[in-house]
């Protein structure tokens, strides 16, 4: 009897789950702020995407999608309270919620109980799907809105921004997000500005607020708040003047949501905001989003215009569908399980917690979520691997006159640009940039608040009357640089010092400036240590004949610079006079060596090749030696009276002319330069040459050369000797290295410039072996730097920057102008190739000649010394002494010209008669023989 009951009982029990399995009605829920901006549209976006799930046969086939909406007002205890009753009604998802700080609460319940979020508003980009894996964004993270704004700022130049944000979950952590995308693209948020989430900050602590922010340098404001909040800030902005000139007001898209849903505003709304850059979440165009629109309109009760998180309130719905869809088709039901860590909780207590069930097919519906693809209002629906909406993105709108207009988009793909994302998502090519020296520009004109279309610099002096502390060094040398002003404490005077207050006077707004002295005044400072003080805090700038170098441009920003400087080696000189000798002076002794060898060399390979055909080449060896010498060095002056004949000779002629005529071309300039040029000398020849010495160099109190020739140059430091003023580098430098003085000293080029006009004595020797300037330091990102580098700029062109060199600087020179240090000689290495072109041509040419000379030795001509040839044949022991006896005597024979050119006279006497044919062949013969009858060596 007893197992029958329990048959029964199972039987029963198995019956009512599969009714439960195989429901009718899909139960979801949906939680957000009924009477907030987003939540009015939601609500009847949700209402009509239900519908059009229940009316269409291909979704749910054949079950009814109910969805229950509960208000959480935004607050975090109602939204929970509304989150436990919906899991009191088998609910299998939730649509919302609408606010960060609800989602926050209700996530870690969505976790117990496996019942997916699919948030339309939720916008926080701290909800990691880590820590709540069942939360579902549909629409964009405030991670990729911050990432737009940090674009738009980095792309006007601007490099510190205000933020002001509501003090909850949704405003901090955006601004959080904001600060990293700003770093990422070194700039910064200078001031952060919260304010109560709870529409309690009143007028006065608003006005508090903007007061401060007044205060600050920087005049670039994100606004991330609500739309209440929002509008009671401009409106007390508008009212002390910070919606005029100067000022940039970006806000989030918390103001695109209300100028869409309620357009147009009241006028003294619209007032408040002209010139504000707002962001605005991009839905592209399509027929689905433009048939919703004019549906839309058609809806009696609808309170407010559609907007864009009304789409996304529409999509999260139907993307719940499809993928509810998807469930069922894989087998998925509906059924719900106790916890039995809510059980036992209920049990000891009165909360009736063992009502809410946990949703068994949770997390396989979770992954039917992300799995589903679609494409809906707000175009398509996918999501990446941190769950994200593929494709982000953002318009861009700029508040002006009665409406807004469009200045161009924003998306992770493309940046900023004035072409839509999904054009440029199409052609599958980044943004391109009128600032890369493309053709579109990244963002359409604006209308700034003031009515104005120049872009705004975004900072101003504050005028909470503290003025710049500029570091300036009180030097005790080159005081026409800089100097302080006996009996001042914060006055100085110089080169540097008017180059600065002329940049300053260019500005177009106020500097308050005070000179603050550095250095104790017996020595020059540390210039290296004057800089570092920058980044302390104890300076906000620097003025001063400072070097611009690389360890101190890691740390600071430095302007244009306004003089030119490098290092330079200063030694002393003697002069030379042109003595008796002075014309072999301008080729080295090797230089001479190697002309006067290829002298010789040509002349030989010139006999060699005229000796058989050309008898002015001919004669007693005595007479050849003679020719030899005499035609190698006539060329040199162009007047040999040799005549060549054959070819190889006249091209080995003519390359050796040509290069006979740049030599002497280059030792005519050298001579003339010599007599005429006093030259002065000197053992150092420049850097490299002092490197190579033991010597002491010297260098200037307080010069960054110091620590170049120590670091870069590897010069030992026992060599340096630091020398604070101009006598002291003079009394060095008269020393020399014997009576404790210096060899050298390295300094910038300014000082020594200036020193050598009251010193003549000494000279710069070698070139310039850095490149560097003179520029004002101020702290990185500092916009000061750039602006004082612009009217830097505008002194140099419109000639101010030399009328204050030559005030301070233009001194009397030395007379000896036109001296100059010895130059360097004449090297063969200037002349290398010259010499190598002609040594290819000659050994060519001899190569020619003795291929020719070979060939007549191994193929006589019928007839010709036939006798000798046999003996050969018949003695081999003797042949080679044989050929090399005929190879030295073809060498030295005279070789017949009339047979040469044998057949060309045979062709001409073709067409002539016989007997004037053998006239002349008779001619050429008795030739032939009169030039035989004479020995060659006689």
């Amino acid at each position: 009897m007893k197992q029958l009951w329990s048959l029964l009982f199972l039987s029963c029990l198995f019956i009512g789950q599969g009714q439960s399995e195989k429901p009718k009605v899909v139960k979801i829920g949906s939680i957000f702020s009924f009477d907030s901006v987003i939540g009015k549209v939601a609500k009847i976006a949700i209402n009509e995407a239900v519908k059009d799930v229940n009316s269409n046969p291909d979704i749910l086939h054949g079950k009814h999608l109910q969805v229950s909406m509960q208000n959480s007002n935004c607050s975090g205890f109602m939204g929970m309270v509304e989150a436990l009753r919906f899991m009191e009604k088998d609910i299998v998802g939730i649509i919302g919620p609408q606010c960060s700080v609800v989602a926050h609460m209700i996530s870690h319940m969505a976790n117990e109980l496996r019942v997916p979020l699919l948030s339309f508003a939720v916008t926080d980009p701290v909800m990691s799907p880590l820590q709540f894996p069942y939360f579902i964004r549909t629409s964009q993270s405030d991670l990729y809105q911050m990432d737009a704004i940090a674009s738009i700022v980095d792309y006007y130049g601007w490099k510190e921004v205000i933020a002001v944000f509501v003090d909850d979950d949704y405003g901090r952590n955006g601004v959080a997000a904001l600060n990293d995308k700003l770093a990422s693209r070194r700039l910064r948020i200078t001031y952060k500005a919260g304010l109560r989430p709870d529409n309690a900050a009143n007028k006065n602590e608003i006005m508090n607020l903007l007061i401060k922010i007044m205060l600050l340098q920087p005049r670039i404001i994100v606004i991330h708040v609500y739309s209440e909040l929002g509008f009671a800030v401009f409106k007390e902005a508008k009212y002390l003047g910070m919606m005029g000139n100067g000022y940039v007001w970006i806000a989030t898209d918390w103001l695109s949501t209300t100028l869409d849903s309620s357009s147009p505003l009241p006028s003294e709304r619209l007032d408040t905001i002209q010139g504000v850059l707002v962001l605005r979440p991009h839905t592209p165009d399509s027929s689905l989003k433009r048939e919703f629109y004019s549906r839309w309109r058609r809806i009696p009760d609808a309170p407010l215009a559609l907007h864009a998180y009304g789409l996304y309130a529409y999509d999260s719905v139907m993307l719940l569908a499809r993928a509810l869809d998807k469930y069922f088709k894989h087998g998925g039901r509906i059924s719900f399980s106790n916890d039995s860590m809510l059980d036992a909780i209920g049990k000891s207590g009165s909360l009736n917690l063992e009502a809410m069930t946990v949703f068994d097919g949770g997390e396989t519906l979770l992954k039917d979520i992300l799995g589903t693809r679609m494409v809906g209002l707000t175009g398509e629906v996918q999501f990446t691997a941190d769950r994200s909406r593929i494709r982000p993105g953002y318009d861009i709108i700029n508040v002006a006159g009665t409406g807004v207009r469009q200045i161009g988009y924003w998306s992770n793909h493309s940046g900023l640009s004035v072409v839509p994302p999904e054009s440029l998502y199409r052609d599958k090519q980044p943004n391109v940039s009128f600032l890369g020296g493309t053709t579109s520009p990244k963002l359409r004109h604006v209308l700034w608040p003031g009515e104005t279309v120049q872009k705004p610099r975004g900072w101003v002096f504050s005028n909470n009357g503290k003025e710049l502390k500029i570091g300036v060094p009180r030097r005790v040398s080159y005081k026409e640089f800089v100097s302080q002003i006996r009996g001042t404490d914060n006055m100085f005077k110089g080169f540097c010092i008017d180059v600065f207050t002329a940049a300053v006077n260019l500005l177009p707004y106020a500097v308050p400036v005070k000179f603050v002295p550095y250095g104790n005044g017996k020595e020059n400072p540390s210039y290296t240590h004057m800089v570092e003080m920058i980044t302390t805090g104890n300076f906000d700038g620097v003025v001063g004949d400072v070097a611009i170098v690389t360890n101190r441009t890691k740390i600071v920003d430095f302007t244009q610079p306004y003089a030119a400087s490098g290092l330079v080696v200063v030694a002393p000189f003697k002069k030379l006079n042109s003595g008796a000798w002075a014309f072999l002076r301008p080729f080295n002794r090797l230089m001479w060596a190697v002309t006067a060898c290829c002298f010789l060399f040509v002349g030989i390979v010139v006999w060699i090749l005229e000796h058989r055909i050309n008898d002015e080449f001919r004669g007693p060896p005595k007479r050849q030696c003679v020719t030899i010498l005499w035609f190698s060095f006539s060329t040199m002056f162009f007047a040999h009276r040799e005549n060549t004949v054959s070819t190889l000779g006249r091209v080995v002629l003519i390359i050796w002319l040509f290069v006979v005529l740049i030599i002497n071309s280059s030792y005519t300039a050298s001579l003339t330069s010599i007599l005429t040029v006093q030259q002065l000398s000197s053992p150092i020849k420049g850097i490299d040459s002092l490197r190579e010495m033991d010597d002491p160099i010297g260098y200037q109190v307080g010069s960054f050369a110091e620590r170049y020739l120590r670091d870069e140059l590897n010069i030992s430091e026992s060599r340096l000797r630091a020398l604070g003023s101009p006598e002291d580098y003079a009394k060095a430098l008269k020393d020399g290295p014997n009576k404790g003085g210096v060899a050298a000293i390295v300094d910038e080029r300014p000082y020594v410039e200036l020193f050598l006009s009251k010193n003549c004595a000494y000279r710069i020797v070698g070139q310039e072996f850095t490149k560097s300037g003179w520029g004002f330091a101020f702290p990185r990102d500092s916009p000061l730097a750039i602006d004082l580098s612009t009217a830097i700029l505008e002194l140099a062109e419109n000639g101010d920057l030399q009328r204050i060199h030559d005030k301070w600087l233009m001194k009397n020179a030395c007379t000896l102008e036109n001296a100059e240090l010895e130059s360097d000689r004449l090297h063969l290495k200037s002349f290398w190739g010259l010499f190598l072109i002609c040594g290819v041509a000659c050994v060519l040419a001899l190569f020619l000649y003795f291929v020719q000379i070979i060939r007549q030795l191994y193929n006589p001509k019928p007839g010709e010394d036939g006798d000798a040839i046999a003996r050969e044949n018949h003695d081999s022991s003797s042949l080679r002494s044989t050929r090399l006896q005929r190879f030295l005597s073809l060498m030295d024979e005279k070789e017949d010209v009339s047979k040469a050119g044998s057949k060309k006279r045979k062709i001409d006497g073709s067409v002539k008669d016989t007997s004037g044919s053998g006239s002349r062949r008779s001619r050429g013969f008795d030739r032939e023989r009169s030039l035989n009858s004479v020995n060659p060596l006689d």
